[in-house]
């Protein structure tokens, strides 16, 4: 993309990764510069957090209001009764009322850590936005819930291609695969777009941002309100980030990465940063952390034991906007104390594999008998499967799971049960 921008924002997007496809370029460029442009993502209430996946949005938030726009935090508590088939495999649970509310009630915590909100922010719809850039929190179902079928379907519905949305990738991928699609999912892209033009009518929203799977469903709200109310409305998607090796975004081998703090704990938080692979510590440096451009290059150019020091700056940094820098502080020391001593009172025995028995790598159960932590490939496994093992505190994946010469160039601490640890590198 050769756009140079004029607005703040659009330069943030583009020059920290978070840009992957846009509507209208030098359209939402110019509407940033002329003021204030109100800006909405949506998320649905399927669990009581969000993870790490949904944090590049969160970010993008962030950004528009550092930048003088004014963000809009839309919860799904309408489109969670019926489920984004995007890119799934299958349908997903159908939730109760109590337990899409529950779930927002936790979704909520982690916004206003990110974005400004004035008390008592959740508005009626009487209420002007202004020109102010304090966020907004809304609720979908505050408009869905009491719809008139009838009356939506002969005023929305009349609107929709059923040819065009049968053409979208994110449903024509589902019925390639021979995959039931129900007529329940195939209307949450007309009520997402529905809420486009709902935000944009009550609030005077310009511009819907999400993951690139929304892609299609963030057009259609484009054209719907443009039909509607003859608008002129932008659509911005950020890439669907997976990890240099492949793993997709806010996973880990022990499961999701939560940002609540009761569903993962910021010690936890910490060292899934810490843990991050060298080739993507200055992309995830510059998406998910404030810190200068120059700097975050400079920091993931690092090689050796000194892209260490560069993970954890990214470790404390995105702690500190999730849980506080007093969390942040408390996980670096904790994790030093635990690395570099094994515990307290525990000794951390060190040792040393001589490179020439690394030239296919070392499987994860050879090294934990190696390391002397267990006595046997067999008792690896049982060690494994159960859990109990872990390298820089991260659990094993499978006993298969290998470690290159390269990775064991930077000292890996081993830990089976609790109390055992090792610290295992290559012999000088």
């Amino acid at each position: 993309m050769t756009y140079h921008p004029k607005s703040e924002f659009m330069r943030v997007m583009m020059e920290r990764g978070f840009l992957a496809d846009c509507t209208d370029y030098q359209g939402l460029d110019e509407a940033m510069v002329a003021g204030v442009v109100p800006a909405y993502i949506g998320f649905d209430a399927t669990a009581k957090s969000l993870h790490v996946g949904s944090l590049i949005q969160i970010m993008m938030l962030r950004w528009l209001q550092k930048t003088g726009h004014k963000p809009i935090t839309l919860m799904g508590g309408g489109t969670t009764k019926v489920g984004d088939p995007s890119f799934r495999a299958d349908e997903r649970p159908l939730l109760t009322e109590e337990q899409i509310n529950a779930n927002i009630d936790g979704i909520q915590q982690v916004f206003a850590k990110y974005v400004s909100y004035d008390e008592g922010d959740m508005p009626s719809s009487s209420e002007a936005v202004g020109q102010n850039n304090v966020a907004l929190m809304l609720n979908n179902a505050e408009w869905l819930d009491g719809l008139n079928y009838l009356a939506f379907l002969r005023d929305i519905g009349r609107h929709f291609s059923v040819n065009r949305m049968l053409a979208f990738e994110s449903v024509k991928s589902r019925i390639d695969r021979e995959q039931s699609l129900s007529f329940l999912e195939f209307n949450y892209m007309i009520l997402q777009a529905y809420d486009f033009l709902e935000i944009n009518r009550r609030y005077g929203c310009l511009l819907q941002m999400g993951g690139s799977d929304q892609w299609g469903n963030i057009v259609n709200g484009i054209d719907l309100t443009r039909r509607v109310s003859g608008a002129e409305i932008y659509g911005l998607t950020s890439p669907l980030l997976t990890t240099s090796d492949g793993k997709k975004m806010g996973k880990s081998a022990d499961g999701a990465v939560w940002l609540n703090a009761d569903m993962r704990s910021p010690y936890e938080f910490w060292q899934f940063w810490r843990n991050t692979t060298d080739a993507d510590v200055g992309r995830f440096l510059k998406l998910y952390t404030e810190l200068p451009i120059a700097e975050c290059e400079r920091l993931g150019a690092l090689e050796g034991s000194e892209i260490n020091e560069a993970k954890v700056v990214l470790a404390n940094e995105v702690t500190t906007l999730c849980h506080g820098r007093a969390a942040a502080e408390a996980a670096e020391a904790t994790a030093r104390a635990v690395f570099e001593k094994g515990g307290v009172g525990e000794e951390l025995t060190t040792v040393a594999l001589p490179a020439a028995d690394l030239a296919d790598g070392i499987s994860a159960a050879q090294l934990f008998v190696r390391a002397g932590l267990v006595a046997s490939g067999k008792e690896a496994k049982r060690l494994i499967a159960e859990g109990g093992a872990r390298v820089n505190d991260t659990a094993v994946s499978a006993p298969g799971q290998m470690f290159t010469a390269a990775e064991l160039a930077t000292p890996l601490k081993l830990t089976a049960g609790k109390k055992r640890h090792a610290l295992v590198k290559l012999a000088d």
